[in-house]
């Protein structure tokens, strides 16, 4: 995402790829007040524990925090507090569909602002058992000796 016009990453929650196989990734918007926007804009949030789950048609993200502004004062809201995603109800249903039958979960990946908006990445994923993680990291490093000798043949 980052490489794309008009798109500024805030935040990345890496740790959900090294917990999770992500199956399906979504755009979604964030209803947001002020002074989260700005807190935001500072690059004061944390992705890393957070989730989302479907409450009577509508999807919130759980466990985002988003550090209070400074200037706020009266005007600041709770940092951990539920947030509402903007999806189409389509995309709702189907998402709902497959958590509740087939046991995926709901992930925010990334943070970003989209020409001016806040936009979060969803994640469709399916959690990794002990052994996934271990070939998952076992992968990673032969990739990256394979990279690592072909850049020192081609010196």
């Amino acid at each position: 995402m980052p490489h794309q016009k008009g798109i500024k990453v805030i935040a990345q929650n890496r740790k959900a790829f090294h917990d999770y196989f992500v199956e399906e990734k979504y755009e979604c918007g964030l209803a947001l007040f002020g002074t989260e926007v700005k807190s935001i804009r500072q690059g004061r949030v944390n992705l890393k524990e957070s989730w989302a789950q479907i409450r009577k048609g509508e999807i919130w993200v759980e466990g985002m925090h988003v550090s209070p502004y400074e200037q706020g004062n009266i005007f600041n809201k709770d940092p951990l507090r539920p947030r509402k995603l903007l999806m189409h109800k389509s995309e709702i249903r189907k998402l709902d569909g497959l958590v509740m039958r087939q046991g995926y979960t709901l992930i925010p990946l990334e943070l970003y602002f989209r020409e001016g908006r806040v936009k979060l990445q969803l994640g469709l994923c399916k959690g990794k058992q002990a052994h996934d993680k271990r070939d998952s990291i076992a992968k990673r490093d032969s990739d990256r000796e394979i990279r690592r000798a072909l850049r020192d043949r081609q010196k």
